[in-house]
């Protein structure tokens, strides 16, 4: 019998774990079981983290990781391993967005948003797969993608690209690699209050994005918990390639 979001034994890393979305999940994942490997290039913030992790009683571990850099991510792979074991549970989440019009894009903003939310999320899926091949053993990707990467939003063209692209991506990987017992899904989250953004939904512009929102409300981090479980866990061993909306209704309202 299955028992459902149950992660004890498993070892997962969330990158972008210093704060928002990424602290949440490290925090939601330790607390039903898993060993929980937190990385993110701001040490002190995941220092933070970790110690509260460990108050509670759970198993965690930060490592430093640039996803930009193959060579750091080798790195933290390898410390995570020799520290705490194998990892075979992945939450992509780190990311970075830059809002303008599209024709002031620069390149560099161009190639730091796609650099870190496209390209970083691949080499850190790479990098995993590689190893679980090698150890013949099965694993499980959560790439955190976003509605913006399924419908139009002005001002993201990067991110929109790079979104769009690891939706795509998530459901190639989870072609090639359901030969190796190795899932790969996404969650596409819609617009989610955090500490970054909080401010700005209490401003008219915020409200009106709020009222185009069929749930007429925004999302809270813990929305994505039921996603995030499923596909982490025996409950969703039987999707690959699934790509989870949760938006309150925000991509079917065509208005």
């Amino acid at each position: 019998m299955l028992a459902p979001y149950d992660l004890t034994g498993h070892v997962a890393l969330i990158t972008g774990a210093s704060s928002g979305l990424g602290g949440h999940f490290a925090r939601l994942l330790a607390a039903h079981g898993a060993t929980v490997v937190a990385a993110a290039r701001r040490a002190d913030l995941l220092a933070a983290l970790v110690a509260d992790l460990h108050a509670s009683g759970h198993r965690a571990l930060a490592v430093p990781m640039d996803v930009t850099s193959g060579s750091s991510i080798a790195a933290a792979f390898a410390q995570a391993e020799s520290e705490v074991g194998s990892l075979d549970l992945i939450i992509n989440n780190a990311g970075i967005s830059i809002t303008k019009p599209a024709l002031e894009i620069e390149k560099s903003d161009w190639d730091a948003v796609v650099g870190t939310n496209l390209r970083g999320a691949w080499l850190v899926a790479q990098t995993a797969a590689r190893r679980l091949v090698a150890a013949r053993r099965p694993g499980r990707i959560v790439n955190i993608a976003s509605i913006v990467g399924l419908r139009a939003i002005g001002q993201l063209a990067p991110y929109a690209a790079a979104k769009a692209g690891l939706i795509h991506l998530t459901r190639v990987l989870a072609l090639e690699w359901a030969r190796h017992d190795i899932q790969v899904n996404a969650i596409a989250p819609g617009y989610v209050e955090t500490d970054i953004n909080r401010d700005f939904w209490a401003t008219p512009g915020g409200q009106r994005l709020i009222a185009r929102i069929p749930q007429r409300r925004i999302g809270q981090p813990q929305d994505l918990d039921g996603a995030l479980l499923l596909l982490s866990s025996d409950a969703g061993r039987f999707m690959t390639g699934s790509i989870v909306v949760v938006d309150g209704g925000h991509t079917v309202n065509t208005l």
